[in-house]
């Protein structure tokens, strides 16, 4: 039996537990030269979409069956909603996965030709625009949190856990970050992909100057 068990365990990759019964999805993080020096770029959602119509995110989407990877999945998403060839993405590198209650993100990080030409496909994209980088590592963004509460059904088996109706449920809560832009609004998951993002770079900027 044990055998059995080392056989079927052996050259695994991990993944994050639960990972089958909740979307997965893949953004791009681009960085583009432009007359506001190096920026960051983003979009608007179409105003017509389904789903958050109107809100500002990084170019990206589900996985798809075809997909190779999550990296393949984020490169044909933004050159799908950019417009772009995929030989005008730089690959840079990964960023942190983000895991939700119902999504896991994987975003990339990475830089886009600086004489690139965008054709945002106007079913998905509203507005592309950019924030310089340097406005970024010196803007302070508002924080709130969000409680998050756990609170069973009435036909949940209390009488299977310790102290049954009494049992001290964790309360955890989330951070909602808000980046002002002229006249845009980033946040939700993009803001904290961003917030992410930023951060290391200020710890390596301090690391750098020590």
């Amino acid at each position: 039996m044990i055998e059995e068990i080392k056989a079927i365990y052996r050259n695994r990759t991990p993944h994050i537990l639960g990972h089958e019964s909740v979307a997965k999805a893949a953004v791009m993080v681009p960085l583009i030269q432009n007359k506001d020096g190096l920026s960051v770029l983003f979009q608007v959602r179409g105003h017509q979409l389904r789903r958050q119509p109107g809100e500002i995110c990084f170019p990206g989407g589900r996985l798809e069956p075809d997909d190779l990877s999550e990296e393949s999945a984020a490169i044909r998403e933004t050159c799908e909603e950019l417009g772009i060839g995929a030989d005008e993405i730089d690959l840079i590198a990964p960023l942190d996965i983000f895991v939700t209650t119902h999504t896991i993100l994987y975003p990339y990080l990475c830089q886009l030709k600086d004489d690139i030409h965008l054709y945002p496909d106007p079913e998905e994209v509203a507005e592309v625009f950019t924030v310089p980088l340097k406005f970024l590592m010196n803007y302070e963004p508002e924080l709130y949190y969000i409680p998050l509460e756990m609170k069973p059904p009435e036909d949940f088996p209390f009488e299977l856990i310790p102290n049954g109706k009494s049992y001290k449920w964790r309360k955890a809560k989330i951070a909602e970050y808000f980046y002002r832009y002229e006249d845009k609004v980033i946040w939700g998951m993009t803001a904290r992909i961003l917030h992410d993002f930023v951060e290391r770079m200020k710890r390596e900027e301090n690391l750098d100057g020590a």
